[in-house]
């Protein structure tokens, strides 16, 4: 690692590199561990300075199985000793047969040395058979939570795209990792960093862990009920133009009755209120993910005037459409995410002896001909 000079020109070691290993199970999905590898990648390549290393890890140091089939090898097993400050668990596709007895037994042996615990996707299974997620909020992807709710009840679910809870941080699949490893890039080193590496993945907004996953709706109600599943698709499918309640109910061929009690006896509210929270949701997106104005999120999602959209909103999610915008611009971080997050920063382990070599390292040695190296100053 490099160094830098004091006003006195006394070279000053730089900061540790904080180490990630991540644990990759049987199946488990690239498209996740890409999105929390790379934000490290371009961290540092955007410093010009190891500021993250990274290994992968399997049980045996064998080749493991992402969920598409390709054969990825690890850079060690868990056996060899790494003097890691988080260690982050990489799950996919049926992580209750992937979790092996030596996933559980060597999770517990971090836990025990203090180390910083994550899960992407459905990574957090194993953390929870290994017990260490009970009474946590912890977050998965939305295929795996019924199945978590049943077998590892201590366990806080959230249907958050991602939670930071004490010293676990963990996130649904797919493109989730990047939201959640920018807020802890953010709170690390900077919002200038957090917003160069946006920039250079194209990625226009960073989701909170405010933010929830949409989960289909025939996810929760199964196959059984095809007319709601088709009433719930005409509601999406028509937010800027409402259907009235008696013409959903001619389209499906049941009568207004019947659409009342199909969605108080599945959905446990009236038609014309999942109907308003479909319209707000979207309002919700629009206000945080566009430049549109009040005015034009309001008759977009189908809201005759915006004093009645303002009053629906203010009443659904609390707070006016205005500070919504307000407080999309300026997010707030919680004292509790900011307490967690500094577990990740100050974390310091005694180094150990004949360390495998980071990719982190080749990874910026290779990014030095880049036009942005170095090109974002962080703070000390």
């Amino acid at each position: 690692m490099s160094s830098h000079a004091t006003p006195s020109g006394a070279p000053v070691p730089a900061k540790k590199a904080l180490s990630i290993g991540f644990l990759l199970l049987e199946n488990f999905t690239l498209i996740s561990l890409a999105s929390a590898i790379e934000p490290l990648r371009m961290a540092n390549q955007l410093a010009g300075s190891e500021l993250y290393r990274w290994y992968t890890l399997t049980v045996d140091g064998e080749p493991v199985s992402a969920s598409d089939g390709l054969r990825v090898t690890p850079d060690v097993s868990v056996r060899t000793p790494l003097s890691l400050d988080m260690v982050i668990v990489c799950g996919g596709v049926g992580p209750h047969r992937s979790v092996q007895r030596e996933h559980v037994t060597w999770l517990q042996g971090q836990a025990r040395l203090s180390r910083r615990l994550g899960a992407i996707c459905t990574g957090s299974w194993a953390l929870a058979k290994a017990g260490l997620l009970d009474d946590y909020e912890v977050s998965t992807h939305w295929e795996c939570m019924a199945a978590m709710r049943e077998a590892f009840p201590r366990v806080g679910l959230t249907t958050r795209v991602f939670s930071i809870d004490r010293d676990r941080a963990t996130c649904s699949g797919g493109t989730a990792p990047l939201d959640m490893m920018l807020t802890l890039i953010k709170c690390d080193h900077g919002r200038e960093l957090a917003a160069g590496i946006s920039e250079m993945f194209i990625c226009e907004r960073v989701r909170s862990d405010q933010d929830l996953q949409r989960i289909p709706l025939r996810h929760v109600l199964g196959t059984n009920q095809p007319k709601l599943l088709e009433i719930v698709a005409l509601m999406e499918s028509n937010l800027e133009e409402p259907i009235g309640l008696d013409e959903l109910a001619s389209y499906v061929g049941v009568s207004r009755r019947q659409l009342e009690r199909l969605f108080q006896k599945n959905l446990h509210c009236s038609p014309s209120r999942y109907y308003l929270k479909l319209r707000l949701t979207r309002a919700r997106q629009l206000l945080k993910q566009t430049a549109m104005s009040i005015i034009e999120v309001a008759s977009a999602c189908g809201f005759v005037s915006t004093p009645h959209f303002s009053k629906c909103y203010r009443e659904f999610f609390g707070i006016p459409p205005r500070d919504e915008r307000i407080g999309h611009l300026n997010p707030p971080v919680r004292l509790e995410q900011r307490e967690a997050e500094a577990l990740f920063r100050q974390a310091a382990f005694q180094a150990v002896p004949e360390e495998p070599v980071s990719s982190a390292i080749v990874a910026l040695d290779q990014a030095r001909g880049e036009p942005t190296y170095a090109s974002v100053a962080v703070r000390p």
